[in-house]
């Protein structure tokens, strides 16, 4: 049996997707961006879109995304990724243009950018995986840390007197009016990777048909920055991250 596959009663019924390629990810054990790379491949395959599919990855652990999925990519400036998208979409409006971003990027520097493509109703598809962290540089506290959250930045947790409320920014997209679809997904589970899988696909989808801008946001783990196992982690987000960032459709048109 190859390792990539399963085989039942001689048919193939799960394979690694085409559009991963073999590097070997650098992701953390337990990581959900892994699990999101492959969804966005198999999506690409399913659509047909590999010529035309291009990504958009800026600074953080979203930025090595370009080793893994073998399409177009263009690497921003942090925070940059809606307005670079923006670009690529007006100057190709047949291709599949979309972002790649985390909750530290796309809530946090790039803000504005994000915000003011969505209120402009660019024709892009926004992934963003939101687990409450800056990963890569060493787990400060990010937008979207939760009160009493421990961080590298803040080791006694989160304060609303110090450090403010955790920005929520699946609302405020869906109240702009040039958004048309933003979703809030998980894949901590198979049924919430299906889930995820689809709401990539209509996002995808959105991008192609002319509709606005489409956001899907992955609520995520970090279990490094978490300090926790695997597993402690995914229970971890049902139990805290699921309360703030419920799952489920915020805006489908």
């Amino acid at each position: 049996m190859k390792p990539e596959e399963i085989i039942q009663q001689g048919e193939c019924v799960y394979k690694k997707p085409t559009l991963l390629t073999d590097t070997n990810m650098h992701y953390c054990p337990g990581c959900s961006h892994g699990v999101v790379h492959k969804l966005i491949a198999e999506v690409i395959e399913e659509m047909g879109a590999e010529d035309k599919a291009i990504g958009v990855s800026p600074v953080g652990c979203a930025v090595f995304a370009y080793n893994y999925i073998d399409i177009d990519w263009v690497q921003a400036a942090h925070g940059r990724a809606p307005s670079v998208a923006t670009a690529l979409k007006r100057l190709n409006p047949d291709n599949l243009i979309f972002t790649y971003q985390g909750d530290g990027d796309l809530a946090a520097i790039g803000t504005c950018e994000t915000i003011h493509a969505a209120n402009r109703g660019e024709n892009i598809a926004i992934i963003f995986i939101n687990n409450a962290i800056y990963g890569m540089t060493g787990g400060q506290m990010a937008p979207t840390t939760l009160l009493g959250m421990k961080t590298a930045t803040t080791p006694y947790g989160r304060r609303v007197d110090l450090n403010g409320h955790p920005l929520v920014m699946a609302p405020i997209m869906a109240q702009l009016d040039g958004t048309c679809y933003v979703t809030r997904q998980s894949v901590h589970t198979p049924a919430a990777v299906r889930k995820a899988k689809a709401a990539i696909r209509k996002a995808f989808e959105n991008s192609m048909a002319g509709k606005g801008t489409s956001m899907v946001e992955i609520v995520s783990t970090c279990n490094s920055g978490w300090k926790l196992s695997p597993a402690k982690s995914n229970e971890w987000m049902i139990e805290n991250m699921f309360k703030k960032y419920p799952l489920g459709d915020l805006k489908n048109e």
